[in-house]
């Protein structure tokens, strides 16, 4: 494990003892797990509004295992960066609970990438706390992400964003959040995306998303349209 996903690891278990998050022993034995995962394409992978791919189509997949309110997965994306980087791996894994009417949701992020060069400086980590509520069939939520040594020459970073999701009759789903992302080397920046997807079976949806940035002259982080097929397994 990357030193810099460790050091996280180890502040979020501290946290977790802190606030009684770890299931007690008596309760673990009776908790369903639970394995799922997912694999799809879109059309360019965008991530905060910035493409990973060069504004090319990606391959991306992942897998997820739950154990009551505990979760760990893992989720991949080919992208070009320009170089001789060719794929990210994330791993994470977290807690999620109720309380007071809302969805919790407290974990750790780590990514990295195959083939990185030396120079590169792009494996980090982030630390995440999310809080949503349903509204008959809209729900309405924040997330933040920090990290102590972000991506590339970047070093502190935070990541803030309020989203929401409605489902006006059954198959159709419209969703969009609003986001800034604080750097202390690169410039800020907002981004928003909204978009609609279409459950073609219970396992097999469609999305077409719009995307932009307030960054100027700037390919990767232009405004555009992105298409996506995902099946769940």
């Amino acid at each position: 494990m990357d030193f810099k996903v460790f050091r996280l690891a180890a502040a979020a278990a501290a946290t977790a003892g802190l606030f009684g998050l770890a299931a007690p022993a008596s309760a673990q034995s009776n908790v369903d797990v639970s394995v799922s995962g997912n694999f799809g394409t879109v059309t360019d992978y965008v991530f905060r509004g910035v493409s990973q791919t060069n504004e090319d189509a990606a391959i991306q997949g992942g897998l997820d295992l739950t154990a009551g309110g505990f979760y760990a997965g893992v989720w991949a994306s080919t992208v070009d960066f320009g170089d001789t980087t060719d794929a990210e791996v994330d791993m994470y894994g977290g807690y999620r609970w109720e309380a007071a009417g809302f969805a919790w949701d407290a974990g750790l992020v780590g990514y990295t990438y195959a083939k990185e060069p030396t120079f590169a400086d792009y494996t980090y980590a982030e630390a995440k706390l999310g809080v949503s509520r349903a509204f008959g069939r809209a729900t309405v939520g924040a997330v933040a992400y920090y990290s102590p040594d972000f991506f590339g020459v970047d070093d502190e970073a935070t990541y803030a964003e309020v989203n929401a999701t409605f489902s006006p009759i059954d198959k159709w789903t419209v969703s969009g959040a609003v986001g800034k992302q604080w750097l202390d080397v690169s410039d800020d920046y907002l981004t928003w995306n909204v978009g609609v997807a279409y459950a073609l079976t219970d396992d097999l949806a469609v999305d077409v998303r719009y995307y932009d940035t307030d960054v100027d002259n700037a390919a990767n982080y232009e405004d555009r349209v992105v298409a996506g097929i995902k099946v769940a397994f």
